[in-house]
Order: structure tokens, then C-alpha cells, then sequence
């Protein structure tokens, strides 16, 4: 009788945990269409207005995400966000390149999430942290040991649901996501994409994962200068308007997402200690 009512609960444990974890509302929405105007740049100590998330880009691919609540997440996280003492809530990692990871994260950040698995198990998250949810989408990467070869799950593109806001980092991304995976992803009002055109996918690959998302705002990241920069923007397709104010940081909402698909220019920029 023991062996059985034990076997009953393994079976019914993995459908109540499954009831237990909060929906995504970005997949759930994906053909939605919410208003949109425009983007509202903010300075970095400021509070966050309500309903909104603030971005910061760091550097190469680290943004520091901040909420109304106060909740902080810094991506691609490599150890260092400047000359500032601030402990992230969440950080998320890819291991492709040592620029996107660190092996020696603070032991008092709460929640420390690594993009890729053991190499048999790709990495599975789904933090539910009231204010946000994170969850990831393991994606392949070309193997950095063996030529041709390919480390199944050795990326995520992490996706933040906040302030009814769906906002992705591609990671290190190096292919086109499969149908599945763009299904996993569900709408995106706001992606961070790498556009260096060689480390990770070329340009055409990303402008054609791009053109597919028809994000509100797509913020380039892992750019190597003016020149990658610039090429990324030049090929981008028809209908998206380019925006270069001169920040690092902007805030968004449902309520200022511009209505005409942007690509928003940040200016990467450590913080410096008397800023924040």
C-alpha cells in the first residue's frame, strides 16, 4: 500500500506543480497589439515611474533592468556593473565567451541563472518573483573545443515578463530559433539583440529573426564599434525607425512603446558611484 500511494504522488506531483507556476502571459499574448507612442529616458537614480521598467546598458552585453518595486536584473552578467555597491536580485549568464559570464558571481546575489545546462540537460527556468517572471529558451552555440561541432542548450534567450511587458536578450545567440522556439518566445514588445554579424548570427540571420519578432523596440547590443554598428542599421528592414538619443539608459511602458517598430541606439556605459 506504501509503494502505491507513493507512486500516486510522484504521478500527481509534476501536474500540481505545473498548476503552480504562473503562466506566461507573453505567449498567451503573442498576436496581441497593445498602444504604443514613445520611449521616456530616465536618469539612473531616479524611482522608476509605475507600471514601467528601466534599462541601463552596461556594456557589450550586460543591461541592468530595474522595476517600480525596486527589483534589479542585470544580464549577461560578468561580475562587474561599474564603480557602484549594488547587489543585482537576479543575474543571468551565457558561457559562450568569458565577456558574458563570470565563475565567481557574489554569494549574496539572491538568484544566479546560467543560460546552459550539464550538456545532457538544457538549463529550465521559471522564477516567479511577483513583480517579474523569468523564464529562458535554451538555444544552441557552436562548440568552442571542437570544430563543427554544437553544444545543445549552450545558450538561453532570457525573457522578462514585467509591468505587462514582454522583454527578451538573445543571448549569445547563434542561429535562427526553430518554430518551436519562436513559439516558446511568444510576443516580444522589447529585444536586446547581438549584432556584431560573426560571433553570433550573421546579419542577415538576425535581421531576418527581427523582421519575425516585430518588436516595439530592438536595442543592438554586442557591437564592436560604429562600423558593426552602423552595418546592423543599414540593413535593417523597411518599416523600422531608428533612434540614437544619446543615453544609456530609457524607460519604458505599455503606455510609450513607440507605434512604429524602433531601433533604440543605447550608449553602453559603466556606472559611475556618485550616479547611483
Amino acid at each position: 500500500m506504501f509503494r502505491l500511494l507513493t507512486l500516486l504522488a510522484l504521478m500527481i506531483a509534476p501536474a500540481a506543480y505545473a498548476q503552480e507556476r504562473r503562466p506566461s502571459h507573453c505567449i498567451a499574448l503573442a498576436d496581441a497589439s497593445p498602444a504604443m507612442t514613445y520611449v521616456h529616458k530616465a536618469a539612473y537614480g531616479d524611482p522608476v515611474e509605475p507600471d514601467s521598467v528601466r534599462l541601463t546598458y552596461v556594456t557589450h552585453s550586460t543591461f541592468l533592468l530595474r522595476t517600480e518595486g525596486g527589483l534589479g536584473v542585470a544580464t549577461d552578467f560578468t561580475g562587474y556593473l561599474g564603480e557602484i555597491n549594488y547587489i543585482p536580485d537576479v543575474v543571468t549568464m551565457n558561457h559562450a565567451h568569458s565577456s558574458h559570464w563570470t565563475a565567481r558571481p557574489d554569494p549574496r546575489i539572491p538568484h544566479v541563472l546560467k543560460g546552459w545546462g550539464d550538456g545532457r540537460t538544457p538549463a529550465d527556468h521559471h522564477l516567479d518573483l511577483g513583480e517579474m517572471l523569468i523564464r529562458n529558451i535554451p538555444t544552441d552555440i557552436r562548440s568552442a573545443y571542437q570544430e563543427d561541432a554544437v553544444e545543445t542548450g549552450g545558450n538561453s534567450i532570457f525573457v522578462f515578463e514585467v509591468a505587462g511587458m514582454c522583454i527578451g536578450h538573445l543571448g549569445h545567440l547563434h542561429h535562427e530559433p526553430d518554430p518551436a522556439q519562436y513559439a516558446a518566445l511568444g510576443r516580444l514588445d522589447i529585444v536586446m539583440a547581438a549584432v556584431d554579424g560573426g560571433m553570433t548570427v550573421d546579419l542577415p540571420t538576425m535581421h531576418k529573426i527581427l523582421s519575425r519578432l516585430r518588436s516595439s523596440v530592438v536595442i543592438p547590443m554586442h557591437w564592436h564599434g560604429a562600423y558593426s554598428l552602423q552595418r546592423f542599421i543599414d540593413g535593417m528592414p523597411e518599416g523600422f525607425d531608428i533612434q540614437r538619443p544619446g543615453k544609456a539608459s530609457a524607460t519604458f511602458s505599455l503606455r510609450n512603446l513607440p507605434r512604429r517598430p524602433t531601433v533604440l541606439v543605447l550608449e553602453p556605459r559603466f556606472f559611475p558611484d556618485q550616479e547611483y
